[in-house]
């Protein structure tokens, strides 16, 4: 069984909304949690065709470059009407300034003439060794699409994505709660167990 090496691990993103979410999942488990910043480490290029494969990408990048284990976290949004649009190019959606307000307002554009208006978060998370070894799962969360964007909470596509169980957007609801039912929280879930035979072991 594999251990986690001085029971630490690091998250591979630069982005501050998943770093804070996984850190939050990660509570129980009683690790060092580190992040791309603590090494000033960049996010490779995502050429992967899914989000599992840039998962992947991004979590074998840090696990290389500190040697120490990492979670990669790749996710977006499809929607059905877009055939999967945007889909992995869902952070590139928001150009290099990543403003998703403007991310927002291109796929209520091109939603406009579409009667289908269902979409679903997607997330897969990649638990990478420094040697390639990997355990990758992925969950998804299904919803519909909310103009204008509603909610504060959250990040990235939170405001528009309706989850219609709550009659709210993930903008509007409790981030404790969001946790609970979200796409990274059902990910997380299937990787959970492993994780903690690893820790355990």
């Amino acid at each position: 069984m594999r251990k986690f090496i001085d029971q630490t691990i690091v998250i591979a993103s630069n982005n501050s909304g998943k770093v804070t979410e996984i850190e939050e999942m990660l509570q129980d488990f009683k690790l060092k949690i580190l992040c791309n910043q603590n090494f000033k480490i960049l996010e490779p290029i995502e050429d992967g065709n899914t989000f599992k494969d840039n998962a992947r990408i991004k979590a074998s990048n840090t696990a290389f470059k500190t040697n120490l284990v990492s979670l990669s976290d790749d996710s977006g949004i499809c929607f059905k009407s877009l055939n999967g649009r945007p889909g992995i190019h869902s952070a590139r959606y928001a150009g290099k300034s990543k403003n998703f307000q403007y991310a927002m307002k291109k796929l209520n554009h091109e939603l406009e003439s579409k009667k289908d208006k269902s979409c679903k978060f997607v997330c897969a998370l990649s638990l990478c060794w420094p040697d390639g070894y990997d355990i990758t799962v992925e969950g998804e969360i299904h919803g519909k699409f909310k103009w204008p964007p509603t909610g504060n909470n959250g990040f990235g596509y939170d405001p528009i994505f309706f989850y219609p169980l709550l009659g709210k957007t993930f903008g509007e609801i409790d981030p404790f709660l969001k946790h609970s039912i979200s796409h990274r929280y059902l990910a997380f879930n299937k990787l959970k167990n492993k994780i903690q035979k690893v820790v355990d072991a």
